[in-house]
């Protein structure tokens, strides 16, 4: 059941707080809408924005629906392609990658003051982008025959937002840049077994979702370098420090180095990462 105060926010007009109010909201559907109204409400200018702020709430964060049931990565089932539960099952799997995003995207906003508002406008724009994913999977998904929340899933992209909720700097070196930049990897592939299973829908889906996460990406990749900077921090030796230091996972091949490229990683990260995973295979 939805929160009264939050399903109704039109009264609140300063951005980060409204973020805020979104990011409680635990009616997917409903919070999808409302961030996706709200990043119209920004360019319209019809919020203020306070970057000063330091906002709190009492309010479970993020909030989220009652299911999907949340398991161990280790538990979650891996079902063939080739039946109708299977792709559901996989689309459901994306659905919650991009539910979390929404909520990741909002965290950006409403927790980290005193950021430009370059940087506001940047994480709202990936909020909405995140809650359209959403949406359009979703709504895939009911064409299968099935719900987000009917399949279980895990939280482990949430669990490194909460590890790095007191510094910006891991934030941004850890969440866009690591585990959002996995699914630039993933996705080509994802994509082509569900094309080969003959789901075009999802196929054509994914094109919009990889041609803006690495968008995503690059505005992780563009905060993170700025905060290098300020703080006097060499970019590569410092992910070095922070993936040991907040035990990010270990990344694997295959790499898409194009999409890489083009979200911002310089030559030099590239080629550390590809020093780090012995014969990793990379996608041309």
């Amino acid at each position: 059941m939805n929160s009264p105060h939050l399903t109704a926010p039109s009264d609140v007009t300063e951005l980060r707080t409204l973020a805020l109010r979104w990011a409680g909201e635990t009616d997917p559907s409903c919070k999808a809408q409302g961030v996706i109204a709200m990043a119209t409400r920004w360019q319209e200018g019809q919020l203020s924005l306070n970057t000063q702020q330091r906002l709190a709430t009492q309010l479970p964060i993020p909030g989220r629906p009652v299911r999907p049931e949340l398991i161990s990565p280790r538990f979650v089932k891996h079902r063939s392609m080739l039946t109708v539960e299977g792709r559901a099952a996989m689309i459901h799997a994306l659905t919650h990658i991009e539910f979390n995003a929404i909520n990741l995207a909002l965290d950006a906003v409403w927790r980290f003051a005193g950021m430009p508002q370059a940087y506001y406008a940047d994480w709202l724009q990936v909020a909405g982008e995140e809650a359209l994913h959403f949406s359009l999977l979703a709504a895939h998904l009911q064409t299968l025959g099935y719900q987000y929340g009917d399949f279980s899933a895990h939280n482990s992209m949430w669990e490194m937002a909460d590890k790095t909720s007191g510094d910006i700097l891991a934030r941004m070196a850890l969440v866009p840049r690591t585990l959002e930049a996995r699914g630039l990897d993933a996705t080509p592939m994802t994509r082509a077994k569900l094309a080969q299973a003959g789901d075009q829908p999802a196929a054509e889906i994914l094109d919009i979702i990889l041609r803006d996460e690495i968008g995503h990406v690059a505005i992780g990749n563009h905060w993170y370098k700025v905060l290098c900077d300020e703080r006097s921090l060499d970019p590569v030796a410092t992910y070095a420090i922070l993936t040991v230091q907040y035990k990010a996972p270990v990344l694997r091949g295959p790499f898409n180095f194009p999409a890489r490229r083009a979200a911002g990683f310089s030559e030099i990260e590239l080629t550390a990462l590809m020093d780090g995973v012995p014969s990793a295979t990379v996608l041309k």
